[in-house]
């Protein structure tokens, strides 16, 4: 049988060992394993893992974490005081389940050692001040809500509102950089986790990215560990000297195994019938994020979290946001309005992007923000004003000049550099003249190739050949 022969030698070796005695779904009573500990990996003699859920009196309690559930009677051994992930550079480019088992069907895995799933997040003075923008490809995210390397941004909204495809714009705008990019799907469909790959792969984004799949056909104690083991395989690489991504699609789903399994267990619900320890269970998952002081290297996470009826007032979103630097809300409203990316803009928030912009950045920035809150402003009197001022109906072609500006295809991505000469044009014209975007764009892509800089030359150049092919 599959693992028996770990079985055996663990037995062998002297380790506590106890009896299956009750089966609850993925519950399972063990009497024995004395001297156990909470977190522990238990093997079963028919091939099954477990992690220690509780300790009470004589008997255990396992989490199994396979989909076949043991015999009652049969035995089981304590293999590990602590639940171990496997880990290694040989993970990147592959998709693998939360052990870091191959799914993908192209060959073992070479692993470099075991990491545990719940490993304490560095302190403060291990840490080292976050600094470097994270560039997403995104203009709207990039030039107003910049996430910085290190830090902890949640990614909000409802079903279908455009936050997968946000982190796969993400994904892809790594490549050509030393950063790996961990994707952990947890609780989805077999559709949407062939989708997502078959994006991946098709933007070359999967050869610096690691996979790991929990879909809603495994073991639900797969769904509760995923995040935590994706964590893991990150922390290894970022302990080892590279700069990480990691991507927790989603905690909605995360939160929801947790709280079926600790209902079962018959811990007592809270609100929402969550269990009580449901914000720490998040917090101490998250706040492993951030930059080593030892090797300047960052953990990046971005917790994505559904919001039905684009509800972010709800239990579950605000204990996110509360424990995140930031986030980013994709609104169904502003996904009807043609508004692609929809991100909102007015709930939206990066509290500590500032730290990555220089001065020039910073400025355009502030500008941008000034200029979209006098736009919604203007437009909403619009509605009622039979006449407007020159100045209001400049400020209306701008905004308007700037949100389509903002609009990008899933495919569309744009560097730093192209951004503040796309932006930097819009703003210095002001909204006086009529502006062909996709040619702004256009052009503004070959200035920076050729090493243009936003400078009062190369953005005249800029608005005269936009301007110029507009009025032609």
């Amino acid at each position: 049988m599959q693992g028996s022969g770990r079985f055996e030698k663990e037995v062998a070796a002297g380790k506590p060992t106890g009896v299956v005695s009750a089966l609850d779904r993925f519950l399972v009573t063990v009497k024995g394993l004395r001297g156990v500990t909470i977190g522990s990996l238990v093997l079963f003699e028919t091939g099954q893992k477990g992690m220690v859920r509780e300790v009470s009196g004589g008997h255990v309690t396992v989490l199994n974490i396979d989909r076949n559930s043991p015999a009652i009677g049969g035995l089981a051994v304590v293999a590990e005081r602590e639940l171990g992930i496997p880990v290694g550079e040989g993970l990147i480019g592959r998709v693998v389940d939360p052990f870091g088992q191959p799914l993908d069907g192209k060959g073992p895995i070479q692993h470099a050692g075991t990491h545990p799933a719940f490993f304490q997040a560095p302190s403060i003075a291990e840490r080292s001040m976050l600094q470097d923008q994270l560039p997403t490809g995104v203009s709207i995210v990039d030039s107003l809500f910049p996430i910085v390397l290190g830090q902890r941004i949640a990614v909000l909204g409802d079903s279908k509102s455009g936050k997968t495809s946000f982190l796969l714009q993400m994904g892809a705008q790594q490549a050509g950089t030393d950063r790996v990019v961990v994707y952990v799907l947890i609780g989805k469909r077999r559709v949407d986790i062939d989708k997502t790959i078959s994006t991946l792969r098709d933007t070359g984004a999967l050869e610096h990215s690691i996979v790991v799949v929990a879909s809603i056909f495994d073991s639900l104690a797969q769904s509760y560990i995923a995040p935590y083991a994706g964590c893991a395989m990150a922390e290894y690489l970022w302990h080892g000297g590279r700069d990480v991504v990691i991507v927790y699609d989603d905690l909605a789903s995360h939160a929801k195994a947790y709280r079926e399994i600790s209902l079962l267990a018959k811990a007592n619900p809270g609100r929402e019938s969550y269990p009580g320890d449901m914000f720490y269970a998040h917090s101490s998952l998250l706040e492993r994020a951030g930059k080593l002081a030892k090797n300047e290297k960052t953990l990046t996470a971005l917790p994505v979290v559904i919001t039905p009826g684009d509800d972010i007032t709800a239990n579950l979103p605000t204990s996110i946001m509360s424990i995140t630097d930031g986030q980013i809300i994709f609104d169904l409203e502003h996904f009807r309005q043609n508004i692609r990316p929809a991100v909102n803009i007015g709930l939206s928030v990066s509290r500590v992007g500032g730290r990555a912009q220089n001065a020039q950045q910073k400025n355009l920035t502030s500008k941008l923000f000034k200029l979209l809150a006098e736009y919604r402003q203007t437009r909403e009197f619009a509605h009622f004003a039979s006449e407007m001022s020159m100045e209001s109906k400049r400020l209306l072609t701008l905004g308007d000049q700037l949100y389509e500006t903002f609009r990008q295809s899933p495919s569309e991505r744009f560097s730093l550099e192209e951004q503040l000469l796309m932006f930097g044009a819009l703003v210095k014209a002001g909204g006086a003249s009529s502006m062909n975007i996709a040619l702004l764009k256009q052009r503004a892509r070959e200035l920076a190739a050729e090493g243009g800089a936003e400078n009062e030359a190369t953005l005249d150049i800029l608005l005269n050949d936009a301007t110029v092919e507009a009025v032609a």
